[in-house]
């Protein structure tokens, strides 16, 4: 019975050492590293880019790797874009300075983009450049006030421009730079951002950037490394309104070829009255003077300029062609020198002199 149980348990150890593949192990194994015959038996396993593309498996994770977006070089991108990059200082009826807010050429001959309230009641404007140059601003080519978005004119031959953007999407990630005018000082140092989120509205596509623009950027031009402008800022803070420029240049198609800038009638600026059309209150006509006759029943004309002043007095005679005879003309100026007018501004007019002997 003894030597039946001895049998029964060696025959049960080797069974449990097959099944569980029980080997001594190599004395220079590390634990937790596979031995040479498991790493020669066992399966290859693909890297990842080896591997056809499959579904991953529901109880393991997705390992998502972020691509690290790349930065601007904001001082270089400044540095080509703000010699287009203005500022707009707008007078009122009276003279008075009502704002100064930044700009930016769009075209080469002075074509420019502000906001509109910028120039708001204004009749009269100023363009400054980064390099000093002072140009005055002809007047308005298009105005919105819904997008708060206004295009001028300066009177300037040639000028650095920015381009706008052709693409209808911006991509949402992409770094851009907000660039104000070097004249501004402090206020006007370049900002970085990444465009966040496009929203489209009825007035048109607005985009969102991650992060609050100061408030003295309206008027900015917001520009890609490209330094294409992408959009233009009409309020800053923490939440900035942004048209894209597919707005902008929807605004720009609106001004017709021949075009001309003008200022806009503002409701504190007296309309012009019409000035009344002098008329003459006393013209006494000249005398024939007697030694001048000679009795030959002959006619002799001339034509004479009177000038009035603004109390309507003849203050200036002059003969623009002769009667032939000094005499005449001495009395025809003597005469033309009583004339009065109406007062108003200064005025002259032509008079012709006929003298018939009888």
């Amino acid at each position: 019975m003894k030597h039946l149980r001895l049998v029964i348990g060696y025959a049960l150890c080797l069974l449990i050492l097959g099944t569980a593949g029980c080997r001594p192990k190599p004395k220079n194994q590390i634990v937790g590293e596979p031995s040479r015959e498991q790493q020669l038996s066992s399966p290859i396993i693909p890297s990842p880019a080896q591997q056809p593309s499959s579904s991953p498996s529901p109880s393991q994770p997705l390992e998502i790797k972020a691509e690290p977006v790349q930065s601007l070089d904001l001082l270089k991108l400044a540095g080509s874009v703000q010699p287009a990059v203005i500022l707009v200082t707008v007078f009122d009826s009276s003279g008075k300075l009502l704002r100064t807010e930044t700009g930016f050429f769009i075209s080469d001959d002075g074509r420019f983009v502000t906001t509109a309230r910028a120039i708001d009641k204004g009749v009269n404007a100023v363009a400054k450049t980064a390099d000093g140059g002072i140009y005055n601003v002809a007047g308005i080519l298009t105005s919105s006030p819904s997008l708060d978005l206004a295009i001028l004119k300066a009177d300037v031959k040639r000028v650095p421009f920015l381009s706008l953007s052709k693409d209808a999407k911006p991509q949402v990630g992409a770094r851009v730079g907000v660039i104000g005018s070097a004249l501004a000082g402090s206020e006007g140092v370049p900002w970085e951002g990444t465009i966040a989120a496009k929203q489209s509205e009825s007035q048109g596509d607005r985009l969102e950037i991650a992060m609050p623009i100061p408030a003295n950027s309206a008027g900015s031009p917001v520009v890609d490394e490209n330094r294409e402008v992408v959009g233009t800022v009409t309020s800053a803070g923490e939440k900035p309104v942004i048209w894209s420029s597919v707005v902008l240049t929807s605004l720009r198609s609106q001004i017709a070829p021949d075009a001309t800038a003008r200022w806009a009638k503002t409701s504190d600026s007296p309309s012009p009255r019409p000035t009344p059309k002098p008329r003459l209150v006393y013209a006494p006509q000249p005398q024939f003077p007697a030694e001048a006759r000679t009795r030959s029943g002959i006619s002799r004309s001339g034509r004479f300029r009177v000038g009035f002043d603004a109390h309507g007095n003849a203050r200036n005679v002059q003969i623009i062609q002769s009667t032939g005879n000094g005499l005449l003309d001495q009395a025809t100026i003597g005469a033309l020198r009583q004339w009065k007018s109406t007062p108003g501004g200064e005025w002259f007019a032509t008079v012709p002199i006929t003298f018939q002997e009888q």
